[in-house]
């Protein structure tokens, strides 16, 4: 059956005409890219080309460099039936002065010198030191690699290329003019989202600026291209990534929005409303939103179990435990506070005006992808003016019960009244209840309570509650 299928092979290959190798070089007609937020893109390219009937082997340059050669899609737009691909190779065997080198031996070379020496003859070998030439005067060792201004080769050998190339051997059943198609996935694209906010004075309000960063280090440029960004996180089967760790030139863009939002499947598509330019080796940033007087609250957080096994060793041994009063703001992503855009992952700047009139830094953290409507939480650092102190005044351990009170200090330097959320956990057992309380709390899940304490200015409050815990 093998040698069947072998020699009807070989029939349609002697019957249909090939045309000679053609090198892809007509323009783009349009590209179109699409990124992933994942450290890859999807590209689709499209040009026109012109078939002889038959057999035609076609190349297509300016591809990545870190393409993923099996996911090249070719595909006629023009008339998809009247093409029948046969064979599809991505060659990756670039140039350099090695595999020069080595495509020569047994090959006729000159060799130039700094000091003016000219070698003329056949290459037979060559290492990282020399070079061993037949010459017509006889055998020369010619040291290298300081020692050589210039190697003249007669041609670029057969087999190396100067740039990653798809090669199609494709049969036309007509000649003619034809739109077609090339999509594929290359590693080495990726885009992140960054924020910026500025704060208004009294920390009622905030300024909110979305730029989309987008890294291109896949090998290849593509110009005036229609860009569209995935937010989401789209599955993949695990593979070797290829990376190229270059130097990288930034490009801004308008602090305009510029971008439409859809949702696409369960991700959310982002398609900018004009083409641009991605360069190889280039960070381009594009406004992503920007949002005037969006409404939040500061609010400042007691949390003594973020000092984790500290937390635990203070309070079995009786000890005062102090931790930091945490900074937060929370907003709202909706439409009444000028936002209302699903917004992508990334981190969130945070400046505010000091007396001068000039922006300051004030902290910084990553919000996750927030659909619309969903509230959003920065820790932008830690108060320095307020104080806060845990200890346990008691306990008593009885038949499958435990019995403990503690007291919960806060002291504000501040000439300011402030409210202070506190968090505490009831962490010995599922069975809990609070037995005594000095002030009204709220039951936040299954093991969190939670005080809201107001503090005066300059002055302290104090929170003191007893729990029981049984099994």
């Amino acid at each position: 059956m093998k040698k069947l299928v072998l020699f009807a092979l070989s029939l349609l290959f002697a019957s249909s005409p090939v045309a000679p190798l053609r090198t892809l070089s007509f323009a783009r007609e349009s590209v179109e890219v699409t990124i992933y937020n994942q450290n890859f893109a999807l590209i689709k390219d499209q040009r026109y080309l012109e078939f002889e009937k038959g057999i035609n082997k076609i190349e297509f340059k300016d591809v990545a460099a870190l393409i993923e050669p099996t996911s090249v899609h070719f595909v006629s737009v023009t008339s998809p039936a009247s093409c029948n691909i046969l064979e599809q190779n991505y060659e990756y065997d670039l140039v350099n002065a090695g595999k020069l080198l080595f495509k020569y031996i047994d090959k006729k070379i000159k060799v130039v010198t700094k000091e003016g020496d000219v070698y003329e003859g056949t290459l037979l070998s060559y290492d990282e030191g020399q070079l061993v030439i037949q010459t017509s005067n006889g055998l020369a060792m010619v040291a290298r690699p300081d020692n050589i201004k210039q190697i003249a080769f007669d041609k670029l050998p057969e087999g190396l290329i100067t740039k990653p190339t798809l090669i199609w051997l494709i049969e036309s059943k007509s000649r003619n003019k034809q739109l077609t198609e090339v999509s594929y996935l290359t590693n080495g694209i990726n885009w992140y989202c960054e924020y910026v906010t500025v704060l208004d004075k009294d920390d009622k309000n905030l300024d909110l600026d979305g730029w989309v960063s987008i890294d291109n280090r896949c090998g290849a440029t593509y110009e005036d291209a229609k860009l569209k960004l995935i937010a989401g996180e789209v599955k993949r089967a695990q593979g070797e990534a290829r990376y190229r760790d270059d130097r990288m030139v930034l490009a801004k863009e308008s602090s305009a929005p510029q971008f439409e939002e859809k949702a696409f499947f369960e991700y959310h598509m982002y398609t900018l409303q004009r083409t641009t330019t991605l360069k190889d080796n280039q960070t381009k940033q594009v406004s992503l939103l920007n949002a005037a007087g969006v409404p939040i609250k500061k609010e400042f957080i007691f949390d003594p179990s973020k000092g984790g096994y500290r937390w635990r060793y203070y309070s079995d041994n009786n000890e005062t435990l102090k931790e930091k009063i945490r900074v937060e703001l929370e907003f709202v992503n909706s439409k009444n506070n000028n936002l209302g855009m699903p917004l992508p992952k990334g981190k969130v700047k945070v400046y505010k005006k000091d007396a001068d009139g000039s922006l300051q830094f004030i902290g910084e953290d990553a919000i996750d992808h927030t659909p619309k409507d969903e509230k959003l939480r920065l820790y932008i650092g830690d108060a320095f003016d307020i104080i806060g102190e845990r200890k346990r005044m008691a306990f008593k351990q009885e038949d499958k019960t435990f019995t403990e009170a503690y007291e919960i200090t806060l002291r504000n330097h501040k000439e300011e009244d402030v409210d202070v959320i506190i968090l505490e956990k009831m962490w010995r057992y599922t069975n809990w209840d609070i037995v005594s309380s000095s002030a009204n709390w709220q039951k936040k899940d299954a093991s969190t309570i939670e005080y809201i304490a107001k503090v005066p200015k300059n002055g302290e409050a104090k929170v003191t509650y007893m729990v029981k815990y049984w099994w």
